[in-house]
């Protein structure tokens, strides 16, 4: 009689052994190998989020690009922002959208752009007629020698991206968001393990951490939850693109599970917390770091 043994998470996605690579920021799928899983051929939906509509920030590519596949295969209308220099993966994650029957708002745009961030959640309402889950999963982060080393310019854009896009389009969602609207944010294992070369960017890691914290009480009375996700190692065109190519053939290989995570490994976190199946839960940061400690 056939059994459905479970995946052994040591071995899953195991095949995977990435070179030496480096590219520009912000990293592209096509340029990434191997190609990351976002789950284009295994997540099955369920009707988790029949008729909900969504924004993801940075959905072209890695975690944002399997969240909204899984989204849309919930049953979700599906906006997603991404840059000029991921057009190309932008047109392959929404043709893989549409092919789930959802309707589909690609939005080319620079998040550190003020108008351009807190006009995000408006559009997504005209075009879809609502906005129920937001996802603030954008970022961006460099590989850094010491902070003397770091010009003003380079601290100003991770934390433009990775904080200051998330609150211009949280001040101008709020007014918006019903009753049993899902905020989300990707966090890091970096906001409790910060590690002296990505120093920046776990600032702004252990920064969202408290603002979802912070928020949560009062937006918990408007019936709106807020939370996180904290990934540990996963593999996205952001690791390529950070500049430490003699790092990426080892990236992962220090978690309990000897690997990086895929990106679709972690969209069902992102479902649950968006879905009426996480109805209780808000203020929380969900770790999913392959065993590493948070």
């Amino acid at each position: 009689m056939p059994t459905n043994e479970p995946d052994n998470p040591q071995t899953a996605h195991s095949s995977m052994e990435p070179p030496a690579q480096d590219q520009g920021a912000p990293g592209t799928t096509t340029e990434t190998e191997p190609t990351p899983d976002h789950g284009e051929e295994t997540y099955e939906g369920h009707n988790r989020l029949q008729g909900r509509a969504a924004l993801i920030t940075g959905g072209d590519s890695g975690i944002g690009r399997a969240v909204a596949i899984a989204f849309a295969r919930e049953g979700a209308d599906v906006a997603f922002t991404y840059t000029e220099r991921e057009q190309e993966d932008a047109e392959a994650t929404e043709a893989v959208l549409r092919e789930a029957g959802r309707n589909v708002l690609a939005v080319n745009g620079d998040l550190r752009d003020e108008d351009y961030a807190a006009s995000l959640p408006q559009q997504v309402i005209d075009k879809f007629g609502r906005l129920d889950v937001l996802v603030l999963n954008a970022a961006y982060q460099q590989a850094r020698d010491g902070i003397d080393s770091v010009p003003t310019e380079e601290f100003d854009r991770v934390l433009k991206t990775n904080l200051y896009s998330q609150f211009w389009i949280l001040r101008a969602a709020v007014p918006h968001l019903k009753p049993g609207a899902s905020i989300i944010i990707t966090s890091s294992i970096q906001a409790a393990q910060p590690s002296a070369g990505l120093f920046d960017y776990a600032m702004t890691k252990a920064a969202q951490v408290a603002l979802v914290k912070a928020l949560a009480p009062d937006l918990g009375e408007k019936g709106i939850r807020i939370n996180a996700v904290a990934p540990g190692p996963v593999w996205t065109p952001l690791i390529p693109s950070t500049g430490w190519p003699d790092h990426v053939p080892e990236f992962g290989k220090d978690s309990p599970f000897g690997r990086a995570a895929q990106p679709a490994e972690l969209a069902p976190a992102y479902v649950l917390l968006a879905s009426d199946e996480g109805s209780y839960i808000s203020g929380a940061v969900v770790p999913v770091t392959g065993g590493k400690p948070f």
